[in-house]
C-alpha cells in the first residue's frame, strides 16, 4: 500500500493508549515486505528491523514514532444506561462535547457525548465550561443492554474519518503520532533505493501519551548509537506565536534544545541542504514531549534527535497535516541513515 492509504488506515482505526494491539497487524502486514525482522516486545511495541551492508560491526540507529492515541475509557454506568467516562491522555473537554463516538466494548458501539443542554443550564453555568465529569455517553441502551455489552475500563474513541482536504492536506484523528508511524513506513521506503551501513530499527511504540513508556522499554532493548524520534509539532494557526509553532507545508521541524545531540543535529541540517530538503528550525530548551525524552537517558544515554512533522489542532479529532511535510520527513530521514558511517560516527558524537 502507500503512504496516504496507510496513514488513512490508521487514523481511522483504534490504538488508544494500552490498547494499541487494535492495529498491530496493520503496521506489521504494511512493514513486512520492507523488513528484514519484526518482533513485538512485553510491553508492545513493534520493532521492525532493515539491516544495513556492514555485517562486521554494525551501527544501530533507533527510529521511533508512536503508535497510540489519546482516547476515553468507560468509568461508570449510570441505572438509566448511560456511561460516565475519563481521559486516557491529554483530551481537551471542550472539543468533545456533542461529538460522536465508539464504545470498544464487546462489539464496537455507536455514542454521543451529552449534556445538560443550555436552555436548562443555570445563569451561573452558562458561560462555564462543562467539565468531562458532567458528560455522559448515550448509545440509545437501558442499562441491562449496556451492562452485556460494555465493561468498565472499556476504551472509547472519537468517531472520526480521514479525509482529504485541498492540495496535499488530509485531516483525521490521531494524526498525534500516526502520522510519524507513516513517515517511517515512507522511510523504509526510501532506503529501499539507498546503501546504508547502519542497521535501522523502526519502532511503533506504546504508552507515549499516558508516560512515554514504551520508548523507554523499547531503546533499553536495542540499545542504539543514534535514537531519533519521529512525533508531530505545533502546526502555526493565527493565534498561535510564532517562536512556538512550525508552519505547514515547509518541511520537518528539526528540534534545538537540550534533548538534542548538537553534533547529530548539525549533520542533519546538512544533509538537508545538500539535498535540498525544506526544513524548519523547532526550539525546545528542555526535554521534548516525545520519544526523545526517554530515548536521551536511556542506559549511559542515547545521542538524541527529533523531527517533526507540522500539525494543526493537536490532541483534538480533527487534526491535520500536510502530506508533503510526512514524505520530506521520511527523505530527509532516509539520506540521514545513508550518510552515517562507522568512520563518521565518532566525530559526530563528540561535543
Amino acid at each position: 500500500m502507500d503512504t496516504k492509504e496507510l496513514l488513512e488506515k490508521l487514523s481511522n482505526g483504534s490504538s488508544v493508549s494500552g490498547f494499541e494491539h487494535k492495529v498491530n497487524d496493520l503496521i506489521i502486514s504494511a512493514f513486512n515486505n520492507h523488513a528484514d525482522h519484526i518482533t513485538t516486545d512485553k510491553l508492545g511495541n513493534i520493532i521492525m528491523l532493515k539491516k544495513g551492508v556492514n555485517n562486521h560491526d554494525p551501527i544501530k540507529i533507533m527510529i521511533s514514532a508512536h503508535m497510540d492515541e489519546i482516547g476515553l475509557m468507560v468509568k461508570y454506568i449510570e441505572d438509566n444506561g448511560f456511561i460516565r467516562f475519563t481521559n486516557i491522555g491529554g483530551i481537551d473537554p471542550r472539543t468533545i462535547l456533542g461529538q460522536e463516538v465508539v464504545v470498544h466494548g464487546k462489539e464496537d458501539l455507536f455514542g454521543i457525548i451529552g449534556s445538560k443542554p443550555p436552555h436548562l443550564q443555570e445563569p451561573s453555568e452558562i458561560d462555564r465550561a462543562i467539565k468531562m465529569e458532567d458528560m455522559i455517553i448515550d448509545i440509545g441502551f437501558p442499562k441491562e443492554k449496556v451492562l452485556e455489552l460494555v465493561n468498565i475500563g472499556d476504551p472509547i474513541t472519537i468517531k472520526r474519518e480521514f479525509k482529504t482536504l485541498q492540495g496535499d492536506r488530509v485531516m483525521g484523528k490521531s494524526l498525534d503520532d500516526k502520522a510519524g508511524v507513516a513517515a517511517m513506513y515512507e522511510s523504509i521506503l526510501e532506503l529501499s533505493k539507498l546503501k546504508h551501513e547502519a542497521d535501522v530499527y523502526f519502532v511503533a511504540t506504546v504508552q507515549e501519551e499516558v508516560g512515554i513508556r514504551g520508548a523507554f522499554t523499547s531503546t533499553y532493548k536495542i540499545n542504539p548509537d543514534i535514537g531519533i524520534a519521529i512525533d508531530v509539532g505545533f502546526g502555526s494557526t493565527p493565534e498561535l506565536q510564532k517562536g512556538a509553532t512550525i508552519d505547514m507545508g515547509k518541511g520537518p521541524g528539526i528540534t534545538i534544545g537540550g534533548n538534542i545531540q548538537p553534533g547529530l543535529r548539525n549533520k542533519i541540517i546538512e544533509i538537508a541542504k545538500k539535498y535540498n530538503i525544506p526544513y524548519q528550525i523547532e526550539v525546545t530548551p528542555g526535554p521534548t514531549g516525545t520519544d526523545g525524552r526517554a530515548m536521551q537517558i536511556t542506559r549511559e544515554g542515547i545521542p538524541t534527535l527529533c523531527l517533526s512533522i507540522p500539525l494543526r489542532y493537536m490532541h483534538t479529532s480533527v487534526e491535520i497535516i500536510d502530506m508533503e511535510d510526512l514524505k520530506n520527513t521520511a527523505k530527509l530521514l532516509a539520506f540521514f541513515i545513508a550518510s552515517i558511517t562507522r568512520d563518521n560516527l565518532e566525530g559526530l558524537l563528540c561535543y
